[in-house]
């Protein structure tokens, strides 16, 4: 059974009825395997490494902070004000038993991670009082941490001027004002203001989860009309609309025009089954993209390595949460990092949607669904030795992980 952080009282299903983008929630020691995985100083030197996404965020006093991105080096940590931070994005790339975490947050579907940031600070350091566009659980892995809450924002809420980060003054009044202690959970939900200061050294890690924008839905629709695709026939959406005609100028594009433009485009759209279809794989494609690339593989496996480690007793095959791997049902198709796997073959569509829904498959585990998939004893052998090729190949992209 999933360990979630969740308290013992409020279920799944309670949470996001009653707490998902409504109100936060304050878990004491919801997350007690963070305690000791990181310390200050990894985070410093990590800061400092090539490829690495980073800010250091430098105040001075309440209206002077200045912002520098990565690449950071010893030159940018020098002269440091009393009150500094900073941060790392995509801490899953170069943490493995971090990125393992996530399924702590299993509750919540795959396709919303964004990814993993933590944040440093010396006493009192902070990023200041703001609100996130995402909803994030925010776990306390070193040090203590002092969070308020307040009001909530949107779009409107005015920032401080001539800052380089958006920071407002008036979080109104407080809906909860406690400190955070190593392994301690924190969920805030979408644009609800936050402050939060360091006790003492500390180190807090933002499990951010996101919704799509709808520029990026319309994008990935765009792509489908552009891009060639054998399974969707959008000859329907070439034939000229039929409009009404109307008294205007010559040279005018009437409002009343335009309307029944977009009246008779979102109608087409909402009663055609071929868009449905595209929809679903730009949709698809959207939520499973990552925001950051993945760094290329060193090492490639082979694939007796392979099979001898997870005929191992303990020799597992998980999902890298490095990974965004997603499917859909009906048919079932497999989404990784944006990517349709279109070439798939049962066997390993199975496999991976296993592994997207968090299983970890032993190689007992893997030939009892060769057997459900695959009906013929020569087609299951010569399967499962062209599986251990695709493994390794899913390795090398980093979709998967060999775990004991």
């Amino acid at each position: 059974m999933t360990n979630f952080c969740l308290p013992e009282s409020i279920t799944p299903a309670i949470f996001l009825r009653d707490y998902w983008q409504k109100k936060p929630l304050l878990i004491r020691n919801g997350l007690p395997q963070i305690v000791g995985q990181f310390e200050p100083q990894d985070i410093l030197e990590l800061a400092r490494s090539e490829d690495v996404t980073a800010r250091l965020l430098k105040q001075y006093d309440e209206d002077n902070w200045t912002l520098t991105l990565s690449p950071l080096t010893e030159a940018d940590f020098a002269d440091l004000p009393l009150q500094w931070s900073v941060l790392v994005q995509n801490m899953e790339q170069w943490s493995t038993e971090l990125g393992r975490l996530w399924q702590a947050f299993g509750f919540i579907p795959q396709w919303q991670r964004d990814d993993i940031m933590v944040s440093y600070a010396p006493q009192g350091g902070s990023v200041g009082k703001h609100y996130d566009e995402y909803d994030v659980f925010l776990v306390q892995g070193y040090g203590h941490r002092r969070w308020q809450l307040g009001r909530w924002c949107d779009p409107g809420s005015e920032f401080k001027p001539n800052q380089p980060i958006r920071i407002f003054d008036d979080m109104g009044e407080l809906v909860l004002d406690e400190i955070m202690a190593p392994g301690d959970v924190l969920y805030i939900p979408s644009r609800l203001s936050h402050y939060g200061v360091a006790q003492d050294d500390c180190l807090t890690f933002s499990f951010g989860l996101r919704y799509p924008s709808l520029a990026d839905l319309l994008e990935n629709v765009n792509k489908g009309f552009c891009q060639p695709n054998p399974e969707i026939d959008l000859n329907e959406f070439i034939l000229p609309l039929r409009l009404r005609p109307s008294l205007q100028q010559c040279g005018e594009l009437a409002p009343a025009t335009v309307a029944e433009m977009k009246q008779q485009l979102l109608a087409a759209l909402a009663e055609s089954p071929q868009f449905d279809c595209l929809l679903q794989q730009a949709i698809a494609a959207t939520v499973s993209t990552r925001r950051y690339e993945l760094l290329p593989t060193e090492e490639m496996c082979e694939p007796e390595q392979v099979r001898s480690f997870l005929a191992q007793e303990n020799g597992v095959l998980v999902q890298d949460n490095n990974c965004k791997l997603v499917y859909t049902q009906q048919p079932l198709r497999i989404y990784a990092n944006g990517e349709w796997l279109d070439e798939l073959n049962p066997l390993e569509a199975q496999i991976l949607k296993r592994l997207a829904d968090g299983a970890r498959l032993n190689w007992q585990a893997i030939l009892a669904l060769a057997a459900q998939t695959l009906e013929k004893t020569q087609e299951n052998e010569t399967a499962l030795v062209l599986l251990t090729d695709s493994i390794c190949n899913w390795l090398d992209d980093g979709w998967v992980l060999l775990d004991d």
